[in-house]
C-alpha cells in the first residue's frame, strides 16, 4: 500500500529550474545539490532549506515530510562530518519509501489494532504494521508537503493542515513545527497543534544518527546513555503490553554509557527477541524537564556527542533492526543493517488505549506542544 502511495506521488512528479537562490552546481557542505530538492509534487512545490550557524554547522532540511536530510558537526579532530542517513534528492524520498529524518504524525509510534476511542466514538485507522497502525499510517506526515517559511539563517517554520478524515483521524488539526539551529550547535525542534475536534496528537522527528560520520559503520561500538529506570515491554507485535517494567538486572539498562551491541543479541532476553534487538519505549527520568539531558549517544571513534532534551515522558529507542541493505543513500552508499539508531521523543506508545498512561488526546481550545533539542558537541 505504502509503495503504491509513493508510486502515484513519482507518476505526478514535475521538475522545475533552479531557483535564484541556488547557483547552479553550487553545493552544501554536506554535499548536497539543492536543485535535486526544488521541484513541484501535488502540485505543492518542494525545496532544501539549509540552516547554519557561526559554529560552523549545518542542518539541511527538505519540506518533504520536514526531513532532516543531513547535519554537518566537527569531530574531536575538528573534521566536519555528516551524522544521519537520508538521500540526495526528493526523487529517490519518494522512490524509497522510508522514515529517513522525518517529521511523525499524527501518531509517533503505534496504536494497537488501528482503533482508538474518545467520548465514546470509536475511530478506526490503516492497519500498516502487524495489525496495528504505525507512524501515522501509510501517509502520515512522513509523506506531507509541509509549507515552508526560513524566517532567519538558522530558523526555518514548516506548517500543515492534517485534515479532518486524513488516515481515519477526527478533526483538522493545524500543525507548526519549528527548527532552531542555536550557536552552541544544538537544534531545537518546537511542535505546536491546535485542532475543531478532539482528537490524538504524538508528534515526533525520525532521524537514523551515525555517530560515525559513516553509513559504513555499525552502530555497535557507540556509547549509549538512557535516563531511565524503566521501560514499556512490548509483545512479538511490537505492541505495549500495558506493563512499566524496571530496567534493572536486565539488557535495557542504560543508566550509565554503555556500548549498543554488547548486549544487542541477547537471545535470552525475551524483550530482544520481540524487537529484534532495540525497539523500545523507555519511561524518561526527567518528568519533562528541558532542561535535563534525557539521553546521550557517543562515538567513540570520532569523539562526537549527541545530547537529546525533550518535555516529552517517553523516549522511543531503535538500533535499525530492520535496516536491509536495500536502500541505496546518500552519495550512492547502501544502508547496511544497524549502521543507525533513532531515538524518538514521544509519549508512551498506543497510550489511546491505555487509560493510565500520558495523555495524547487534544481538544478544541487546547494547544499541543511539544519540544526536543538534539545538541552535538565534542568529547576530545
Amino acid at each position: 500500500m505504502k509503495k503504491m502511495f509513493f508510486a502515484a506521488i513519482a507518476a505526478s512528479l514535475l521538475f522545475v529550474g533552479c531557483n535564484e537562490k541556488a547557483p547552479v552546481g553550487k553545493l552544501t557542505e554536506s554535499g548536497l545539490d539543492k536543485k535535486n530538492f526544488e521541484t513541484e509534487v501535488n502540485g505543492k512545490k518542494t525545496d532544501l532549506y539549509v540552516l547554519t550557524n557561526p559554529g560552523g554547522m549545518e542542518v539541511c532540511i527538505t519540506n518533504l515530510g520536514g526531513r532532516i536530510v543531513s547535519i554537518m558537526v566537527p569531530d574531536k579532530d575538528g573534521n566536519k562530518k555528516d551524522v544521519v542517513l537520508g538521500f540526495d534528492s526528493i526523487q529517490d524520498y519518494i522512490n524509497i519509501p522510508s522514515n529517513y529524518g522525518a517529521i511523525i504524525g499524527r501518531y509517533g509510534n503505534r496504536i494497537g489494532n488501528g482503533t482508538f476511542q474518545i467520548d465514546d466514538v470509536k475511530y478506526d485507522l490503516p492497519k500498516n504494521n502487524f495489525g496495528h497502525t504505525l507512524h501515522g499510517g501509510d501517509k502520515g506526515f512522513h509523506t506531507v508537503i509541509f509549507d515552508a517559511k526560513l524566517a532567519a539563517d538558522n530558523i526555518l517554520e514548516l506548517t500543515y493542515l492534517s485534515k479532518d478524515g486524513e488516515e481515519g483521524f477526527p478533526g483538522n488539526l493545524n500543525v507548526k513545527v519549528t527548527y532552531i539551529l542555536g550557536d552552541d550547535n544544538a537544534l531545537q525542534i518546537k511542535y505546536e497543534a491546535e485542532t475543531d475536534k478532539p482528537t490524538v496528537v504524538n508528534l515526533t522527528n525520525h532521524s537514523y544518527f551515525n555517530m560515525d560520520g559513516d553509513p559504513t559503520s555499525k552502530n555497535t561500538d557507540w556509547l549509549l546513555t538512557l535516563h531511565a529506570d524503566q521501560y514499556t515491554p512490548i509483545d512479538s507485535t511490537f505492541m505495549t503490553t500495558g506493563e512499566i517494567l524496571t530496567v534493572e538486572g536486565t539488557p535495557m539498562d542504560f543508566r550509565t554509557p554503555t556500548a549498543v551491541g554488547a548486549r544487542i543479541d541477547d537471545a535470552t532476553f525475551t524483550q530482544l527477541v520481540n524487537g529484534k534487538g532495540y525497539d523500545h519505549n523507555w519511561v524518561l527520568n526527567t518528568g519533562g524537564d528541558i532542561n535535563k539531558v534525557a539521553a546521550t549517544l557517543e562515538s567513540p571513534k570520532t569523539g562526537i556527542v549527541l545530547d537529546v532534551y525533550t518535555t516529552e515522558p517517553g523516549m522511543q529507542f531503535y538500533a535499525g533492526n530492520f535496516m536491509q541493505g536495500t536502500d541505496k543513500g546518500k552519495k550512492g552508499i547502501v544502508y547496511q543493517h544497524r549502521t543507525a539508531v533513532c531515538l524518538e521523543t514521544q509519549k508512551y506508545p498506543d497510550t489511546p488505549n491505555k487509560k493510565d498512561w500520558p495523555t495524547t488526546t487534544l481538544r478544541p481550545g487546547e494547544k499541543y506542544q511539544s519540544e526536543t533539542i538534539f545538541k552535538f558537541s565534542v568529547k576530545k
